[in-house]
């Protein structure tokens, strides 16, 4: 009897803990989901002042903002539709994420072409924030500046992992950077924030300019 006894007291521990665990999940979810629906009205916001504001140059700021915000926002989107809530697919939200700046650019895929290579990389939710802002102020700034009005282009977008690196590659076949361009000594908005969010990854950047632009970031993902 007293062997039954401790079965029993062990199946009812173990149904405790999976509803505990399902009640978790289904809070973490909705976490995720006010989380989104929240930024999306922050966006909103943004979008309703762009209408009002005349200066072409503050426009501008506000939709770079709602890029910014847009990119963390797909992030929250795509956990609360996961089966998993502790990963997402990472090949699927930069699809959506570049749609998104290519829709908001209101740019052609058949004007500059978009390639995306994504190999089996494991990456932490805390890891996919800042690389989602990067692929937006990259792919944002090639939109904007890297090809003259009647040029067609190609934007590349490459995330790979061997063993415990992983390699962030964004570049254009653009008219590239200026000859004196130091990022050190950039001041922008979007660069300090990209050198700002390498430096959250304990990355390394690279940059090259020979032809159009390459911005490579290298660094070893959470583990934690």
């Amino acid at each position: 009897m007293a062997v039954q006894q401790d079965i029993t007291e062990q199946k009812q521990a173990q149904e405790q803990i999976k509803a505990s665990l399902k009640e978790k999940e289904v809070l973490l979810q909705e976490i995720h989901h006010r989380v989104k629906n929240n930024l999306g009205i922050v966006s909103s916001l943004l979008q309703m002042q762009c209408r009002r504001e005349q200066d072409p140059q503050i426009v501008t700021i506000l939709r770079d903002s709602q890029n910014r915000i847009a990119s963390i926002a797909l992030v929250h989107e795509k956990l609360y539709r996961s089966a998993e809530l502790s990963n997402i697919n990472i090949t699927e939200y930069i699809t959506h994420l570049t749609t998104y700046l290519f829709d908001t650019y209101n740019i052609s895929f058949n004007y500059i072409k978009l390639k995306i290579q994504v190999t089996d990389v494991k990456i932490k939710i805390e890891n996919i924030i800042p690389i989602g802002l990067i692929i937006n102020e990259l792919v944002s700034n090639a939109l904007k500046y890297a090809f003259s009005e009647h040029r067609q282009g190609e934007i590349q977008i490459s995330l790979t992992q061997k063993d415990d690196i992983v390699t962030l590659i964004i570049c254009d076949n653009g008219r590239g950077l200026p000859h004196d361009f130091d990022i050190k000594k950039r001041k922008t908005l979007g660069i300090t924030l990209v050198s700002g969010l390498v430096k959250q990854l304990r990355g390394i950047l690279e940059i090259n300019s020979q032809l159009g632009v390459e911005f490579k970031i290298i660094f070893v993902p959470d583990k934690n």
